[in-house]
């Protein structure tokens, strides 16, 4: 595993270099070449995590591997529609915290071994749980990005800058991001209350009520967007508001429990 993790954070660097490096340039990134590198780090990362997560025992889904999981199907989502993707600001950040990732795979390996073969519809459950995340995690990426244009299109900075994707576009993303989010993260609290007998239980509680919290938020930011409108200052509350509620009840527990405790 030491092997992929190294090669996945050296073409995470690489492919991080050649972001920043023309980041503002206004032709922009080489995308193909940034492209390619990060698939090849994506592939070296996704075999870190087999090796991480299958184990002879069971399937490893401690904290770190889920959060390098997360951070993986985020950054495989965006390499794949990288050709087509107009914000690009926010790869940076992305490639950064992917090279994190993977080193808290061997950094940090905390155990929390469980076996999915024996309840498939907890897989299910956890699949649907580690997608609406993931979705709503890059919603609060492309929230970010909206609200630093708007507030550099206000200081007047940014006009004429073709390196910059227009606010409507972004904001677009954004809600297509929420919505399928928001579906998924139903689908995910439906699944619970009908797969898991204990979701109210064994210090579980907190998680289904943050998740709760977060699926209200979302929901009043797709309500209020489809009635009388969003501005952009509420939509990035609503957004970022909700991924901190998801964060706290995903991983706040396990957080204390697995790395402090």
């Amino acid at each position: 595993m030491v092997i992929f993790s190294a090669a996945a954070m050296l073409f995470y660097c690489i492919a991080l270099v050649l972001v920043t490096s023309r980041l503002f340039h206004k032709e922009g990134p080489n995308r193909k070449l940034v492209m390619g590198t990060a698939i090849i780090a994506v592939g070296f990362h996704g075999l870190a995590l087999s090796q991480s997560i299958f184990t002879g025992e069971g399937q490893n889904f401690s904290l770190t591997n889920v959060i390098s999981l997360v951070n993986w199907i985020i950054t495989l989502s965006f390499a794949i529609v990288l050709p087509r993707l107009k914000v690009v600001v926010v790869l940076p950040v992305i490639f950064a915290c992917s090279v994190i990732s993977v080193a808290l795979l061997w950094l940090l390996p905390p155990q929390f071994i469980t076996h999915f073969e024996l309840n498939p519809e907890i897989l299910v459950h956890v699949v649907l749980s580690l997608m609406a995340y993931s979705a709503l995690m890059i919603a609060s990426l492309y929230a970010i990005q909206l609200y630093l244009i708007q507030r550099k299109l206000k200081d007047k900075k940014m006009i004429m800058n073709p390196a910059m994707p227009p606010l409507m576009t972004v904001e677009k993303q954004l809600y297509h991001l929420v919505i399928i989010g928001f579906i998924l993260l139903s689908l995910s609290l439906a699944t619970g209350f009908i797969f898991l007998d204990d979701m109210f239980e064994d210090g579980k509680g907190h998680k289904a009520i943050l998740s709760i919290a977060a699926w209200l938020v979302y929901g009043a930011m797709i309500w209020q967007q489809f009635t009388i409108g969003c501005r952009i200052r509420t939509a990035v509350l609503y957004s970022l508001s909700g991924s901190i509620l998801l964060s706290l009840g995903y991983f706040g527990a396990r957080i204390v429990k697995e790395l402090i405790l």
